[in-house]
């Protein structure tokens, strides 16, 4: 018998949740609107924005994750079956792009005036992660320096 000062530990699995690509985020906010208004045990909602069409919802049950979910705009259907966390602790964990940044990789410009140019990387500097290129489209070679969150790997080397 327990009193009401101690709670009761169930033990929960974490559900995939089909949603409109894009929509992520809204998909979300609308079902913690809900669960909040009817009171339901879903535990954490994760949108991770590296994921799309997906996200994830922690509850004791799948038929929690069916109510919470039923009849939302965005929202297409559960995955069959639970997801392990291990599998989530990629999205969980931010790594630096600058990280996956080597010399001789291809990349395209993703922000700024050389938007959509694509480079090669000369030199990485991590500690102010910012990297060096040369643009492959210029006529002559005219090193730049841009912000690592600026650019995407096209290409790596062999």
């Amino acid at each position: 018998m327990t009193s009401e000062n101690q709670t009761v530990k169930t033990s929960s699995s974490i559900y995939a949740i089909r949603t409109t690509a894009g929509q992520e985020r809204n998909a979300a906010t609308m079902i913690e609107i809900r669960v909040k208004a009817n009171d339901l045990p879903i535990y954490s909602i994760l949108a991770p924005e590296t994921l799309r069409g997906y996200i994830f919802i922690e509850a004791p049950g799948p038929h929690f994750v069916d109510e919470v979910i039923s009849g939302l705009k965005h929202v297409k259907s559960r995955v069959p079956g639970s997801v392990n966390i291990d599998e989530l602790e990629k999205y969980l964990l931010v790594k630096p792009v600058v990280e996956e940044l080597e010399v001789e990789y291809i990349v395209e410009i993703i922000s700024g005036p050389f938007r959509n140019m694509r480079a090669q990387i000369t030199r990485v500097d991590k500690a102010k992660q910012e990297v060096t290129l040369e643009l492959l489209e210029a006529t002559f070679t005219l090193p730049i320096t841009v912000h690592a969150d600026y650019v995407k790997v096209v290409e790596k080397p062999k």
